[in-house]
């Protein structure tokens, strides 16, 4: 016993069978559990809806795919932030605070997104929408100190408070977009999420205050792996631009929260490295656009996304997936190494990561293949 609590320290937990590791284990298990057994239901809902993505020459299905897994998403992490809440609440009034206005602009992100998907909002109207949230978390206390960035020059407050809204918005907008535009093979946004809020709530835990982060980022991690276990090719269920947007936002939106420190600087060092992937896909594509003469980049799809480009030479979706994944996880190891993270706690988060997504990826294969068995 003594053993587990030494190793337990090393990987950040401070106390193994404390009410606070417990109530990040339960909110982590009632997601993905609450999501698992709700995503069927939700699927055969959307398909007698209509709410579904149809075929054309971007998207990989060559029949029409319920395109509602973002609500269920929606569902099972604020579901598992009411059961954490319920069990551990937390007692600083600015926090509470701060999470209500994370699960709102969530809650606002998730609707656009979903009213996107079945009507085709305009890209301006989706941009007002993000700015609206945006604005909602800086005027709770949730922004970057443009003076605590490192290797930037400290400025007077008459321009830092200015810069400070300025960055705020365009972390929050740019991943935001950034994770949506990802979103164009199975399993790829859905893995991906996964591995960031992992990777995010390994580095939080390290830190006394970011209790509230390391709970919020326990239910995200939760409900995208609850969602993968559909998703992972052949999908049977995606999550649209709903889920993207949740994903992207609530990440974004997360790497701002603390319970002590309500701006932050160097603490977006991880979360920028970590989120690296969709970051340099969206400037590559965005560049590539401009090139061409495109002049809304945003507003012209096409296939030059890295997922796209690694699809076309593994010609396997499962393949550039796992591959994207693995970037992903990489990408998460490297910034909590450049943050300070002890080896034994990277270790640990990479092998949990990498285990958990075997075992969603193993469940939705062997079940694809029963599928096969009975329809053969």
């Amino acid at each position: 016993m003594d053993v587990f609590k030494a190793f337990a320290q090393q990987v950040g937990i401070v106390d193994p069978f404390g009410p606070g590791f417990l109530s990040v284990i339960i909110t982590f298990l009632v997601a993905l559990v609450f999501t698992w057994f709700f995503m069927p239901r939700l699927r055969e809902f959307a398909v007698q809806a209509g709410w579904a993505d149809m075929p054309n020459a971007r998207r990989l299905n060559k029949e029409p795919l319920p395109n509602a897994g973002g609500l269920g998403i929606f569902v099972g992490f604020v579901v598992s932030i009411m059961v954490a809440w319920t069990i551990r609440p937390i007692h600083v009034e600015l926090v509470n605070i701060q999470v209500l206005a994370i699960m709102l602009g969530a809650a606002i992100m998730v609707l656009t997104g979903f009213i996107d998907d079945q009507f085709n909002l305009s890209p301006l109207t989706r941009l007002l929408v993000q700015l609206l949230v945006s604005i909602l978390l800086i005027v709770n206390g949730l922004k970057i100190d443009f003076n605590a960035i490192p290797f930037l020059p400290v400025v007077p407050d008459v321009l830092a408070n200015p810069l400070s809204t300025l960055l705020t918005i365009l972390w929050i907008v740019g991943l935001t977009n950034a994770v949506n535009l990802m979103d164009g093979v199975d399993g790829v946004v859905g893995g991906v999420g996964f591995v960031v809020s992992m990777v995010l709530l390994a580095t939080a835990a390290q830190f006394t205050d970011r209790a509230a982060a390391v709970v919020v980022l326990a239910g995200l991690a939760g409900a995208c792996m609850g969602y993968l276990r559909y998703n992972f090719n052949p999908s049977r269920i995606i999550m649209g631009d709903a889920g993207a947007y949740l994903i992207g936002f609530t990440l974004a939106a997360v790497s701002l929260l603390g319970t002590l420190k309500v701006s932050t600087g160097a603490s977006l060092i991880v979360p920028l490295i970590v989120l690296a992937l969709p970051v340099v896909d969206t400037t590559q594509v965005v560049i590539g656009r401009l090139a061409r003469g495109i002049r809304n980049p945003l507003g012209h799809p096409d296939k030059t996304h890295i997922h796209h480009r690694v699809l076309a030479r593994t010609a396997s979706a499962r393949r550039t997936a796992v591959i994207l994944w693995v970037v992903a996880l990489t990408c998460g190891a490297l910034g909590m190494l450049l943050q300070g993270v002890k080896l034994p706690a990277i270790l640990s988060t990479v092998v949990v990561v990498a285990a958990c997504l075997w075992f969603v990826a193993h469940r939705r294969v062997r079940a694809h293949n029963r599928e096969l068995e009975l329809n053969s």
